[in-house]
């Protein structure tokens, strides 16, 4: 089967600064690829490549025939006007009106809009992103291109969207810096860097099975280098004795000397670039045990009570996570405790003199027309950080920006980028209380990590509110979670706590009993016995058909057997196998959801 989407040896630069170099890449039917790399590498640029809406330098796409291909970028903007069933109604405006009502209502219902006649200007951040998510459903993609899906998303939505993407009948490609996401919706991971050979690595398997296959394969180019690096050390020797080149044998070794030391430093290179923004957030030092408490307070907004009579303490070493769905007050709570704002009811109290640091995941302090140099830098060329001067170039390089991009306008950068400048204001200053609003939005995967060991190194009392499960796991000690009615507000021990407790505290609706003639319907004809066991147990095999093929395509794929041609015949003959078999077991599916259809439609 031909892939859905393809693409050819594609390149893209923005002036000197080139993003990426001969990408070839193809997507099959029902495939789920992540796409991951440092920020800056052109995650983004690649999938408006793929969607059609940037053109590459040089390069060609491949589209299958009638291959619809939805881009849902990170950016949205709807009329502030209009109801969000309008909204999806004008996604799929190529349709009858009849049919774009019951789409609408069916992708709204999916997306557990309450109220679908509610106003774009009233909806959240992350209602908005979950309507542009049910805008792009309802254009019933073949491949859907999802870009960093779950920012502004609560963990409740993330879970949401987790369901749907495994669930998924359509192929997507995600970016994503969400570990815990990747790795329970992708089921292949490419990852754009300069530190292979060909500017990217992908392999077939989860998120942590990649790690696996990185980590062999990095360990590998290591050794490499260390192999090259004594091999150049002979032939350096041989050179310094001055051959001459009089016989073709000595003009071929002196040819390889230097073929090997280009190679070496080829190598070398790309064996630097892995690493990682110098993030080390500074600690007053002092020595306080208690340096925030609140007793009993409570915050209401207008007439919806956010939480009621809620106390805890903050001291050295206290990491406390805020997890809740959007517009539940965790950001207020966050300005409460940083005297920003009040509250309404209860006592707050702060040792004297405590130093507190606010990182807010809005960027409106951000001059996009400003260059990167003025950002870093805003009174001249140098710094101060723990009491010393540090150039702005070197400042820069600490958060992984390359001396060409100085001069850069900041709207220039990606979204990762902009947040290291944040991260660089940030750090200047020391504290004894660190409130974080979301600080992994748009981080890349390495960067999160360093800001993870950054943050357990310290030594006072930090606040952070995240939708990163696998950023709260690590960071926090306990968690404070609203519920969903508002007004209450509890300490847990981690967030699957606070979800259980969601969950018991949900309203069951019984089921209405069938009406007399409901329960005529209900003896009405349906699937067999046989038919229907085989529809319920469709997906598991389909499945396992899929890790199958996988491992098929992974064998094929082996440098050992490419290189032995009666294996690789076997392993093409049992790859035709597996994928005639997915390709039988999709089809069934589809004849006993159609022929179960049939038979309601009739009841």
């Amino acid at each position: 089967m031909p892939p859905l989407l393809s693409c050819q040896n594609i390149s893209k630069s923005f002036g000197a600064h080139t993003l990426f170099r001969d990408i070839s890449l193809s997507f099959e039917a029902k495939s789920k690829t992540g796409l991951i790399g440092p920020n800056g590498s052109g995650k983004s640029t690649l999938l408006a490549i793929l969607a059609g809406n940037q053109e590459a330098d040089q390069g060609q796409i491949f589209a299958g025939k009638h291959t619809r291909v939805v881009h849902l970028s990170q950016n949205h903007s709807f009329d502030a006007d209009k109801s969000v069933t309008e909204v999806v109604t004008a996604a799929i405006s190529d349709r009858d009106e009849e049919q774009q009502m019951l789409t609408a209502q069916m992708i709204l219902s999916q997306a557990e809009f309450a109220d679908t006649e509610a106003r774009v200007a009233s909806l959240s951040g992350g209602w908005l992103k979950r309507l542009a998510i049910a805008c792009a459903l309802a254009r019933e993609p073949d491949l859907l291109l999802l870009d960093e899906p779950t920012n502004h998303l609560d963990i409740r939505s993330i879970l949401w969207l987790e369901k749907i993407l495994r669930e998924a009948r359509f192929a997507f490609v995600l970016v994503s810096h969400d570990r815990l996401f990747l790795e329970n919706v992708c089921t292949h991971i490419v990852e754009l860097n300069r530190c292979y050979p060909q500017g990217y690595l992908g392999f077939q398997g989860n998120y942590s099975n990649f790690l696996e296959k990185r980590r062999d394969f990095l360990n590998q180019q290591q050794a490499m280098e260390a192999s090259l690096a004594n091999k150049v050390r002979r032939e350096v020797e041989w050179l310094r004795r001055g051959p001459k080149a009089r016989s073709t044998k000595a003009r071929f070794r002196i040819n390889e000397a230097h073929r090997l030391q280009d190679e070496l430093s080829q190598v070398r290179q790309r064996n630097q670039v892995e690493q990682a923004p110098a993030l080390d957030v500074i600690g007053t030092g002092r020595k306080t045990k208690k340096l925030f408490s609140a007793r009993h307070i409570s915050k209401k907004m207008g007439d919806t009570t956010l939480f009621n009579d809620l106390s805890f303490e903050l001291g050295p070493g206290v990491r406390l996570g805020l997890a809740g769905n959007n517009g539940c007050g965790k950001t207020t709570l966050m300005q409460i405790i940083h005297g920003s704002l009040d509250c309404d009811t209860g006592t707050i109290s702060r040792a004297d003199g405590v130093q507190i640091s606010f990182f807010d995941q809005k960027r409106q302090e951000l001059d996009l027309n400003q260059s990167l140099r003025r950002a870093l830098a805003p009174d001249g060329d140098s710094v101060t950080y723990q009491g010393r001067s540090i150039h702005v170039a070197g400042w820069a390089k600490r958060f992984l920006f390359q001396p060409d991009q100085l001069e850069m306008p900041v709207s220039r950068l990606s979204g990762g980028e902009q947040a290291r400048i944040l991260i660089a204001r940030f750090m200047l200053s020391a504290a004894d209380i660190l409130l974080l609003d979301e600080p992994t939005n748009d981080l890349d995967i390495n960067s999160i990590a360093v800001l993870e060991e950054s943050l357990l190194d310290f030594p006072g009392a930090l606040v952070l509110v995240s939708h990163d499960r696998a950023f709260l796991d690590t960071i926090t000690t306990q968690i404070i979670g609203f519920s969903d009615q508002g007004g209450k507000a509890a300490l847990y021990s981690d967030y699957r706590q606070w979800l259980a407790d969601l969950e018991k505290s949900r309203p069951t609706k019984a089921a209405p009993a069938p009406t007399a003639r409901k329960k005529k319907q209900l003896t009405r004809k349906k699937l067999s016995y046989r038919e229907q066991q085989e529809l319920d147990n469709m997906e598991e095999m389909i499945a396992e058909a899929e890790q199958e093929l996988a491992a098929c395509q992974q064998n094929v794929a082996a440098p050992e057997i490419m290189a032995d041609a009666d294996r690789l015949a076997h392993w093409c003959r049992e790859l035709d196998c597996c994928q005639e078999k997915v390709e039988a077991l999709y089809q069934r599916w589809d004849e006993l959801e159609r022929k179960e259809a049939e038979l309601a439609a009739h009841q």
